[in-house]
Parts: structure tokens; sequence; C-alpha cells
């Protein structure tokens, strides 16, 4: 048995190690298993490591994660969109065809108009089509109807209504311009003759900072308070829980209601957006709090937090240093699913009409306007600013559910 165990044992790992190398597929049945990984390492045998295996085992966990986050088409994807939406409020006002507030009396609740590419069965310049409307006395509306004979060419990169770049450097200048002595309202306008597009692009500013700060505020109660409960135990992490669970307990739509609708009304529209966040921040750190309690309460027992401690750290260094950067990937990953449920928030207050109120603008007090259902009805591109908010969103949910994947070592 002795000489069986010696001359067979060694053949089988390495029969098994030559068929999993990288490149190679194993065959069971009709099945084909394609290895895309390195095959793994084995320090005990002589053969040394090719030089894909060295270049995963000594790549840093950030580029680990990024090389299994690559994989995940769909998170890769709400990546690039988010980029693109968080790129765009930078350049808002050179993005948007009109001014936030230019008004046409003319044009008021004129439906979309569509850009047009052909002409006579052959590629132009691209174009709208004029509006000639009338004046509806039966039902009391304005008719619109699009003039074929009436064509207005788009102008691109070009000078229009006048702004102020981040309310700091004056400008006219434009990416899409509507036709000179025309109109161009791609998705309609509002009951001011407001450009419904324009209205969008500088609403995403708001809608998808608040996010952002607000997950700042919560990511850093979350880290602190979790921390606390994680790190010392026993009656500290009892207190805390309890008070987590008495935070949970209430409906948070209602919470942010009740707390919102005390912000005073004479604060200016600043001081009204910064309520908002710190309210939508101070709510939703429960979550991240709780993952770092319970990162830290397994952690804390391992023999480098025990070196550490041996060696005269303080408690705030121990967390800091050595704990928290262990699963830092985690906490993003987590602080990425946090960020939707804030931008929903924010929009279900102003479209209730308790958060952000004009002249500032975002996704929630465009959809304020929406309320009733008539007018829903009448003029259905007045909830097009849904879709914006349906799409950050999903891409965040996405993005994180990738990120959580790729930061787990054992996914």
């Amino acid at each position: 048995m002795s000489e069986i165990g010696l001359t067979a044992g060694p053949a089988a790992p390495e029969k098994a190690r030559d068929a999993a190398r990288p490149g190679q597929t194993m065959q069971s049945g009709e099945a084909m298993a394609h290895y895309v990984s390195p095959a793994p390492f084995d320090p005990y045998t002589t053969d040394a490591m090719t030089p894909a295996q060295e270049r995963y085992y000594r790549a840093p966990p950030v580029l680990l994660m990024w090389w299994r986050l690559r994989r995940h088409r769909v998170a890769v994807a709400s990546g690039v969109l988010l980029l693109a939406f968080y790129v765009m409020i930078l350049f808002c006002e050179f993005l948007a065809p009109y001014a936030l507030d230019s008004r046409h009396v003319d044009f008021i609740y004129a439906p979309p108009q569509r850009i047009h590419l052909f002409d006579d069965g052959g590629l132009t310049w691209p174009y709208v089509e004029a509006y000639d409307y009338r004046l509806d006395m039966t039902n009391l509306r304005r008719v619109y109807t699009p003039n074929p004979d009436k064509p207005q060419p788009i102008r691109f990169l070009c000078r229009g209504d006048k702004y102020w770049y981040w309310g700091v450097v004056p400008g006219d200048f434009h990416l899409v311009c509507p036709p000179a002595g025309g109109q161009m309202f791609l998705l309609g306008t509002d009951r001011l003759g407001r450009d419904m597009l324009s209205r969008i692009i500088y609403g995403a500013r708001i809608s998808l900072t608040v996010g952002l700060i607000g997950v700042s505020i919560s990511f850093t109660l979350g880290i602190l308070i979790g921390g606390i409960a994680g790190y010392y135990g026993g009656w500290t992490d009892v207190l805390i829980q309890r008070a987590i669970e008495v935070v949970q307990s209430f409906p948070h739509l209602p919470l942010w209601m009740a707390l919102s609708a005390i912000l005073p009304v004479t604060w200016s529209p600043i001081l009204v957006y910064f309520g908002i966040t710190i309210i939508l921040g101070m709510i939703e750190w429960t979550d991240l709090a709780r993952a770092v309690r319970s990162k830290l309460l397994a952690l804390r027992e391992e023999d480098f937090c025990t070196a550490a401690v041996l060696m005269g750290a303080s408690p705030p260094r121990i967390i800091g240093r050595h704990l928290l950067p262990s699963f830092m990937s985690h906490l993003i990953a987590s602080a990425t699913l946090v960020i939707p449920s804030m931008i929903l928030g924010e929009t279900a207050l102003s479209f209730l009409g308790l958060g952000l109120r004009p002249p500032i603008t975002s996704w929630g007090v465009l959809l304020n306007e929406a309320q009733n259902i008539s007018v829903v009805a009448l003029y259905p591109w007045l909830i097009l600013p849904v879709i914006p908010v349906i799409l950050t969103v999903l891409a965040f949910n996405f993005l994180g559910d990738g990120l959580r994947d790729a930061a787990d070592p054992y996914h």
C-alpha cells in the first residue's frame, strides 16, 4: 500500500494540473469547460509559475477587483452610463439647448418635435418642422400641428441663450441650438413654455449630486458608529444595535416627510438643498453601520490585529489603518447601493412638494407638475423626467451588484 501511495499519489494532482492549464479545456462527456483564469499554483511542486500565474498572484487587490468587474458586462455598461451622466452635469449649460428659465409664451404645452434626417428619400441635414397652432375653444387648449413646408435646420456648436456657467462665468455657447428664428422642443414644453429637455439636463445636476453628498454623510456615520460597535463590542455594541433598530423601525418615506416639513419656509433654496441632503444622509447610515460592525467583529480576532494591539497601536489607528482597508471594497459596493435610495427619496419628497422647491430644478421638481392625472392624459411628455430617474437607479443597482461580486474574494 505504501508503494502504491508513493507512486500513484503525485500523479493525480499532476494530471489534473496539466488538464487545467490556461487556454486548455477539460472534457466530461459532451460538455466542455473553458478555463480563463490561470491554474492554481502549487508551492509544493518544482514547477515554476507561468507568466499569467505570476501576474495574477502579484496583482494588487484593486486590480484583481477590476479584472473580475470587467466580466460583469451589465455592471460595466451601467458604470459607463453613470459616468456619462456625471460628466454631463459638469456642462449642463453647454449641453442644454435653452437657458434654464427661458420661456416661450407662444408655445405653452407644445408637444415634442421629431428630428428628420431624410428628405425626398435622401439623407439631409437634421431639421425639425415648425409648429402651426390654433386655439381649441371647445376643449380650451392649444392644438399644435407640424408644418412640413417649414423645415427648420438644427444648428450645432453655436451661440444661443445667455447663461452663467456654474453661476460664475458668463457664456452663450451651446452644443445644439434651435434654428435661427425658429424653435426646437425635442421633449416638448411645460405650462410656462419652458423646454423640457433643457430642464431635465439642468435637473440632473441637483438630483445626482444629492445622492453623492448624502452617501458621503451616511458613509462617514456608518464607518464611525459601526466601527465603534464592532471593535469594542459589549454594552457599547448592544446600545448601538438597539439605536439602529429604532431608526430602522420607522418607515423611511413618512420619516423623510416629517423631517423635511420642519425646514423653515424662509430658507433659501441652497439651504433647503443641503437640509434635504443631510436628512437623507442621516437616515441611510444604518445598513452601512451594520456591515462595518459585522466585518470588524470577524477581523478583530485575526493575528494581524492582535499584533497591532501588542505593539501598542491605539484603537483609532487599528480601525483606520488595519481593519477598514481590508474590506473597504465591500463598503464601496454597499455605498453604491445606497445612492439610488437617496435619489428616489429626493424625487419622492420633491414630487410631494415637501423637498426641493422652485427655483431649484431637479427631476422631482419637474415631476411635481405631473401630479394631476388630467394633465398627464393631455400632456404625457411631462412625465418624461421619470425616465432618467429609472435609468440612474437601475444603473446604480447593477453597478453595485457587480462591485459586490468583484470585491468578494470567494465569488
